[in-house]
């Protein structure tokens, strides 16, 4: 009897999502607990394994298709069964090769399958970057741009490598919003329209800490295997802050207000697919390296898009850090139904004024955007405030002063 292959149970706030890739065709002998289809939600992309050991008699759904939680997508048939035994290629009857062609169009994702028709190319000529030499939509696009460069055609830039008909003098391009993106969009909107967000701004001295790491950094990581970087400072000072301000690590459920005894902060990490932001539960009793460790980990799934639903979901509290990407000063929009999130920025030589002497300084400019509706101006004035006060003395925080 054949085994039912079904989509996963999906978080409660996750109601759909797509088939974005099968790793194996009808026919192919498949293991237990091997990949076998990735299907992309409007948070994580979900790799399904295989429920056990056999051959996959038939797919129910194809790549780009809509899904959603236990719907029945593939059948396998048992290893010992009469089915299987015949979709097993024997020494004696050898299977039919492979067109290269097929082979290629497999390990097309709708979206790079329709990019690859568009513009007339032949997958056979693709080198694929992507898991078990998968085609990406980057594959595509780099090679396009090769050809046009190899053509002397000029090519229009944007943030993203951007290739339109050459004979358009007016070119413009439409490509679908990613499911991540689309959420991100939806959330960002709607926390704009339901909450009364507000920003305060500060800016701390970050040379105790450059000091700090330069003296310790080697020993450090020879000690942990990781880096010390300038997260989890932030993040301990965070913990810190947040036990001493409890209403900036409130959230609010319908009309009443809930106050958590615990720190699980979430760092927004940037991927190809859009913005993540996986969460560092219970943070408060965290070290150093057990931070940056985490934040490795997750960054590394993140861009392989093998983050799980529970390590995205929930937290009361939220780190970003625009200062990776050169930005002096921003105000972060909330992550509902949290209260509060802290903006981080780029680290500049400026003058300050020390003991009456005007000094230079590494000056990081700090913002904090919070919910008016639970936080008052003045708790998260004083919150801001603790954290520039905890930064700048780092070694009163490390041994818990």
């Amino acid at each position: 009897m054949a085994t039912e292959v079904r989509v996963p149970a999906l978080p409660e706030s996750v109601s759909d999502g797509v088939l974005v890739c099968w790793h194996k065709k009808p026919g192919d002998r498949i293991r237990r607990d091997e990949p076998l289809v990735d299907i992309e939600t409007d948070k994580v992309v979900l790799e399904v394994p295989a429920p056990q050991d056999g051959v996959l008699e038939k797919i129910l759904i194809e790549d780009g298709a809509t899904v959603v939680a236990d719907q029945l997508i593939a059948l396998i048939e048992p290893v010992n069964s009469t089915a299987a035994a015949s979709a097993i290629p024997t020494a004696r009857a050898p299977a039919e090769p492979v067109r290269p062609e097929a082979k290629a169009d497999a390990v097309l994702s709708p979206a790079v399958r329709k990019l690859v028709a568009d513009h007339d190319l032949d997958p056979r000529h693709l080198h694929g970057s992507g898991r078990d030499g998968r085609i990406t939509k980057a594959d595509v696009l780099e090679h396009i741009e090769q050809q046009h460069s190899k053509a002397s055609t000029p090519v229009v830039r944007v943030s993203q490598p951007a290739l339109y008909d050459a004979k358009e003098t007016r070119p413009q391009k439409r490509v679908p919003m990613s499911r991540l993106r689309a959420r991100v969009a939806e959330r960002l909107l709607a926390a704009s329209q339901n909450t009364a967000m507000l920003t305060t701004f500060n800016e701390v001295n970050m040379q105790p800490i450059k000091t700090l790491r330069e003296r310790h950094r080697d020993a450090f990581e020879q000690a942990h295997g990781v880096r010390l970087g300038y997260m989890s400072f932030f993040v301990r000072a965070a913990s810190e802050a947040l036990r001493r301000h409890p209403d900036i690590n409130a959230s609010l459920d319908g009309e009443d207000i809930v106050y958590h005894g615990f720190c699980d902060i979430g760092v927004a990490i940037s991927t190809e697919r859009g913005l993540v932001v996986p969460i560092l539960r219970n943070a408060e009793h965290m070290r150093l390296a057990e931070i940056e460790s985490q934040i490795v980990a997750f960054a590394t799934r993140g861009r392989d898009g093998k983050l799980t639903m529970e390590e995205i979901t929930g937290g009361t509290f939220s780190i970003t850090n625009g200062g990776v990407f050169g930005s002096m000063l921003s105000t972060p929009i909330l992550n509902p139904p949290q209260s509060a999130i802290l903006g981080m920025h780029s680290i500049k030589d400026r003058a300050v004024v020390e003991n009456g002497l005007v000094v230079v300084r590494p000056v990081m400019y700090l913002a904090l955007t919070y919910d008016h509706r639970i936080v008052d101006g003045k708790s998260a004035v004083t919150f801001l405030k603790t954290i520039v006060e905890l930064l700048e003395d780092p070694a009163s925080m490390l041994l818990d002063l």
